[in-house]
C-alpha cells in the first residue's frame, strides 16, 4: 500500500508510492483542493495538466450540495465529476466546526444547522464513513473534533479523548463496509491534541494501536505561530510509524512543505494556491508576486521567467494585471492554473531532490523567497 523507495542521507525526508484504488501516488505530494467536486476555477484537464494524481474533496459540502442520491445516480464521485485519478475526502469535521451553527457534540455525533439553509442534521461517525464510502473515495477520513487555537488543556484533552473514540467507531465502521476486498480503500487516523506535547504523543500512540493504513496530523494551521505548528507537527510526527504514510493537513505554504518533508511528512493539502490566485496572489520559484500591483502595468515578462506552465509560456504580467483590474474570469483562471501547476511542481521537484540526496540544496535555494 505504501513503500519507501528513498530516504534522503541527511535529513527524515523520504520519497515514495502510494497505492491507491485510482492510480499509484507519489509521495511527497501536494493535493489540489477540489472541496465541491472541483478545483477552485480549473477544469480537470487544467488539473491533470498540473501532474496531479490525487485531489482532495469535502465530505461535509458534498453531502449538503448536491446531495448524495444525485452523486449516487452518477455512479460515484469518480464519475460525477469526470475525474478518473485518486480521491481523498476529508471527513468535514473542520467545515462542521467552522461553517455550520447552532452545533452540539455529543458523544454520539454531531448536531447542526447547514450554512447552506439552515436545515437540521446528525453525523455520527459510523455516518461519516458511510458517507464516503458512497461517494467512492480512495482515502477516507474519519470525523473528528476541531478546536479553535488557543485552547485550554482541560478542553483540548476532552476533545483528543472523543476524537480518538470516534476514530475506533469509524475503523470499525470502515471495517464491516469494506473487508478485505482487493481494490479496497484506505482510512487514515488523526492526530489531535491542539498545542500540547503530551496529547499529540497520547493522540498518535492511541491511532497506531488501531492501525488505521496511514496518520494524518490535524488541527494545525489554525492561527497558531509558525515555530508552534512545525513543535507540534514534529512531535506527531515522532511517534507515527515508518512504514505508514503521513499528512499534514491544511498546511500549504512553500516554506512549510519543506519543514514538514525533512521531518518526515509525505502529504499535503491547502487552499493557498487557488484561493490566493483569486486575489491577485502568484507564487513563483522567484517568490510571491501581487499581480494587481500598478508595478506589474507595463511588465511584459510572464508571471514566473523560471516556470513552463501554458500561463507562462504565453501571457504576460502586464495583461494579466488587466484581467483582474477589468475583473475578467480568465484572470482568476490563469492565475489559479499557474499556482497548481507550481505548487504541484515544487513537490516533484522535492521528491527528485530526495532521490539524488540534494534535499537540502532545493530547501536552501527557497530560504530567502518571500512567499
Amino acid at each position: 500500500m505504501f513503500k519507501i523507495i528513498h530516504k534522503d542521507k541527511h535529513t527524515n525526508a523520504r520519497a515514495g508510492i502510494l497505492e491507491t484504488a485510482h492510480g499509484v501516488v507519489e509521495t511527497p505530494v501536494f493535493m489540489p483542493v477540489g472541496t465541491q467536486a472541483t478545483v477552485k476555477a480549473l477544469s480537470n484537464e487544467d488539473v491533470k495538466y498540473c501532474k496531479a494524481g490525487i485531489i482532495l474533496g469535502n465530505t461535509y459540502h458534498l453531502y449538503l450540495r448536491p446531495g448524495m442520491e444525485i452523486i449516487k445516480n452518477a455512479g460515484g464521485l469518480h464519475k460525477f465529476m469526470s475525474w478518473d485519478r485518486a480521491i481523498l475526502t476529508d471527513s468535514g469535521g473542520f467545515q462542521i466546526f467552522s461553517l455550520a451553527t447552532l452545533m452540539k457534540v455529543r458523544e454520539q455525533g454531531v448536531e447542526f444547522n447547514s450554512h447552506v439553509d439552515g436545515s437540521r442534521h446528525f453525523l455520527t461517525p459510523e455516518d461519516i464513513i458511510r458517507l464516503q464510502h458512497e461517494l467512492g473515495s480512495d482515502i477516507m477520513m474519519p470525523l473528528d473534533e476541531c478546536l479553535h487555537y488557543p485552547s485550554t488543556k482541560d478542553k483540548a484533552e476532552k476533545s483528543l479523548g472523543l476524537t480518538n473514540r470516534w476514530a475506533k467507531r469509524s475503523m470499525q465502521e470502515f471495517e464491516r463496509l469494506i473487508g478485505a476486498v482487493s481494490d479496497r480503500p484506505l482510512q487514515f487516523g488523526i492526530v489531535q491534541g491542539s498545542t500540547y506535547p503530551d496529547l499529540r504523543k497520547r493522540a498518535a500512540e492511541e491511532l497506531v494501536d488501531m492501525d488505521f493504513d496511514g496518520y494524518s496530523i490535524g488541527g494545525l494551521s489554525v492561527g497558531e505561530p509558525n515555530e508552534l505548528m512545525y513543535e507540534m507537527m514534529e512531535n506527531a510526527v515522532s511517534y507515527l510509524p515508518e512504514d505508514k504514510p503521513r499528512y499534514a493537513m491544511g498546511v500549504g505554504m512553500p516554506h512549510d512543505f519543506f519543514k514538514a518533508i525533512e521531518m518526515g511528512v509525505d502529504m499535503f493539502d491547502c487552499v493557498v494556491p487557488t484561493r490566493n490566485a483569486r486575489n491577485g496572489a502568484a507564487y513563483t520559484n522567484e517568490g510571491r508576486i501581487i499581480i494587481r500591483n500598478g508595478e506589474y502595468s507595463k511588465d511584459l515578462r510572464p508571471l514566473s521567467e523560471s516556470c513552463d506552465c501554458t500561463v507562462c509560456k504565453n501571457y504576460s504580467r502586464s495583461y494579466i494585471r488587466h484581467l483582474f483590474n477589468t475583473e475578467e474570469i480568465l484572470g482568476l483562471r490563469l492565475t489559479s492554473l499557474h499556482n497548481v501547476y507550481f505548487y504541484v511542481n515544487l513537490l516533484d521537484r522535492i521528491r527528485e531532490a530526495i532521490r539524488k540526496d540534494r534535499f537540502l540544496e532545493l530547501k536552501k535555494e527557497f530560504e530567502d523567497k518571500v512567499f
